[in-house]
This record gives C-alpha cells, sequence and structure tokens, in this order.
C-alpha cells in the first residue's frame, strides 16, 4: 500500500471489522470499508459486490491486489464481475484450490505426490489400496498447514471422514513423502520469472503449526545446484498456472527416496510469516514493493525494470511467546537484520555470507527461544477467513 501511494494512485483498503484496529499503514490509505464477517469469519461476497457497485459509480478502480490467501479468490470475483484486468477466477483456483492445482501440475508434466479427491467411497478405498501409508487430509481452501490431518492407516482415515461429514468435498487426500520441503518466492512479469529467492524450511509450517514447533527458514546460495532445479520448476510451475504479472510463494518437497522434486502448493501472493523481509535481507528487494510498481508499469502502460539485487544468505526464526512483550535484549548478535515487534512473539532475520554461522544462529536461538519464550497453541481445525 506504501508503495502504490508513492507511485501516485490513490489506495483505497476493503478489510474485516474485527481488523480495524490493526496497525495499517493509514498515512498511505486514502478510504477504508470494512466488511462484516459471518459466524464462520466470512465475508458474504455478493454484498462485497454490491457495495463496490455503487462506489464504482463514482470512483474507477484500475487494479484489485489481494493481501492474502482468502482475498485471492475474492479479488479474481470483482475483477470478473466488473472486468477489471487481472487474474481471473480459473486462474485464481490454481493459486487457492489444492485439489485444482495438483490436477493442473500433473497434468503440466510437473510431479505431485499421490493424490485423490474424496468425492467417491470406491476411488477413496482404491487410492488406500495403491499408496501406502501415512497420508494427509487436506482442506482444499485453507491457508498453510490448517486444518492438515496426518493418516496412519484406513480406519483411521474413515473416522476423519466420517467427522468431516457434508464437507467431505472440501478436502483431499494426499500420500505423506518425507524429506526436505524448499519454498521459493517469486515475481513474475510477462508470464516469466524475472526474480526469484529458493529457501528451505527448517522446521516445516506442517511442524510447527501441529508440533508446536518454531518457525525456521533459510535461503540458499546461488551457487547451490538445488537453487539451480528449483529455478527451472518454478518457471514451469508459473506457465502452467497461467501467472502473468505478479508475486507467487511456492513450496516442494525433496523426497528422501528418490531425491526428486515434488510440488505440494502454491499460491499468487507474497508469502507470510516474514518471508518478505527475509527475501529483502537477501537481495535487497521487496517484494510487495515490487509488486506495486508492476502493477503500475502495467496502468501506465510503460516497461516494468528490475532495480539491482544482490544474493547474500539470509534465515528467519519466529515463535509464539508465552510473554505479552518478550524482551530480546539478550539477542544481540551483529547478523540479526530485523527484529520481530508483536505481542506475544519473539523472532529475528539474519543476513551473511556464511552459511555456518546462519546455521550456528538458528541452532542457537532456537534453544534460547525454546527454553525461555516459547509457547504453543492447538492448531485450529480453521482458519478465519
Amino acid at each position: 500500500m506504501q508503495a502504490c501511494k508513492s507511485d501516485g494512485h490513490r489506495v483505497l483498503l476493503v478489510t474485516s471489522a474485527t481488523l480495524k484496529d490493526q496497525n495499517w499503514p493509514w498515512d498511505s490509505i486514502d478510504d477504508v470499508f470494512y466488511m462484516q464477517e459471518n459466524e464462520e469469519g466470512l465475508w458474504n461476497n455478493q454484498d462485497l459486490i454490491k457495495a463496490l457497485a455503487h462506489l464504482m459509480r463514482t470512483t474507477k478502480i484500475d487494479r484489485v491486489i489481494a493481501l492474502d490467501d482468502f482475498d485471492v479468490e475474492r479479488a479474481a470475483l470483482i475483477r470478473e464481475e466488473f472486468r477489471i484486468p487481472g487474474m481471473g477466477q480459473t486462474t485464481a483456483r490454481y493459486f487457492r484450490d489444492k485439489l485444482a492445482m495438483r490436477i493442473q501440475a500433473r497434468d503440466g508434466g510437473i510431479p505431485v505426490p499421490p493424490f485423490s479427491a474424496l468425492f467417491n467411497d470406491n476411488e477413496i478405498n482404491d487410492f488406500c489400496s495403491r499408496i501406502p501409508s501415512p497420508w494427509v487430509v487436506k482442506p482444499r481452501s485453507e491457508a498453510s498447514a490448517t486444518g492438515i490431518k496426518k493418516i496412519l492407516d484406513i480406519h483411521q482415515l474413515w473416522e476423519v471422514l466420517n467427522g468431516i461429514g457434508d464437507r467431505r468435498n472440501q478436502y483431499l487426500i494426499e500420500q505423506f513423502l518425507p524429506g526436505d520441503v524448499y519454498h521459493v518466492d517469486a515475481l513474475s512479469y510477462e508470464s516469466k520469472n524475472i526474480f526469484l529467492r529458493s529457501s528451505r524450511y527448517l522446521n516445516t509450517p506442517f511442524e510447527v503449526a501441529h508440533a508446536g514447533g518454531i518457525f525456521r527458514t533459510m535461503t540458499l546460495a546461488e551457487t547451490d545446484p538445488i537453487h539451480k532445479d528449483l529455478e527451472v520448476i518454478n518457471q514451469k510451475l508459473m506457465a502452467v498456472f497461467g501467472m502473468m504479472h505478479g508475486a507467487s510463494h511456492s513450496e516442494y518437497i525433496r523426497s528422501l527416496e528418490d531425491n526428486s522434486f515434488y510440488f505440494l502448493e502454491t499460491s499468487s501472493r507474497v508469502g507470510g510469516a516474514h518471508i518478505a523481509e527475509m527475501v529483502e535481507a537477501a537481495s535487497g528487494l521487496n517484494l510487495w514493493k515490487e509488486w506495486a510498481h508492476i502493477e503500475t508499469a502495467l496502468i501506465h502502460g510503460s516497461r516494468y525494470k528490475l532495480p539491482p539485487t544482490t544474493h547474500r544468505l539470509a534465515a528467519a526464526i519466529i515463535s509464539l511467546a508465552r510473554f505479552q512483550d518478550p524482551d530480546d535484549s539478550q539477542f544481540d548478535d551483529p547478523e540479526i537484520w530485523w527484529r520481530m515487534h508483536k505481542e506475544y512473539h519473539i523472532g529475528f532475520i539474519f543476513q551473511s555470507d556464511n552459511q555456518q554461522r546462519i546455521l550456528k544462529l538458528l541452532e542457537d536461538y532456537g534453544n534460547r527461544i525454546a527454553n525461555d519464550f516459547h509457547a504453543a497453541i492447538e492448531a485450529p481445525a480453521r482458519s478465519s477467513h
């Protein structure tokens, strides 16, 4: 929003009424509109369309930008309804619906773990007879690791499915592949990745959400062969999914069994958990800011040019804290590039050219945070939309 405002645009924010007291960049927001949530934390999309139709009688809207996963579908709906340029509903489905994205990736020649929809009992039983457990049951439209359940056998699976009940069509089942999980954060322009950084989770989002772990991730060196492999597969993925312009955050697993990469999921947004700040520490480039500049260039019909970037190493470590305002003054290493300032959280981003030094800091800080600050809560079955 700050970058859009600095580019000379009028910025309108639409958000939930429950978020009106958040620390928004008010100096960069020209007007704000609040949506009420129902009991499930959802907006009424028809109310949203009606309100925007009234607003657009006097205000021309040139672009609609999704700020998180749940906004991707809303933004696509608005674009389709009012014929605003950008990603439409069909393409947006590939970046939100975990079943649609797996089918599209598989059909596009990108390896995915064995999976199945949960529509038909016979197909479910056939999948379980062919594909060894463990499996995971995943919501098709949740964010991150929310709502994922690890399943060890067919009896446990049917217990879970019976518990889901009439919402079973909103889930899928997939083989759980042991391996290292990587994420790729990229900017696309004219259907090509013009910027990309790849990183490895030291604690996966699933582990953090379901085992109460501490979130840790680290960028890969430019010369790392894994980084080169991820560059290739991510460019292919964006082409298969029809990404033309904007930011994306994609995840892949490198199987311990065959060392091959398998696609896990993607999203047409900047990565959460302060990954954007980690990418900026490594590259000097702010993903949100450059995404705004891309949209500005598209509006004006001008050419976008990526600014010069660096390729340093960076890492992030973030944890829930059992204190409202944790005192992190004991952490004072010069590699600290950023500190987290959020109630009941503690976190840091490191910047260095020495991989072993960063790994040592991640281990040391992880142990100290676990002993002195860390808190864990039960993973929610669903996240608020």
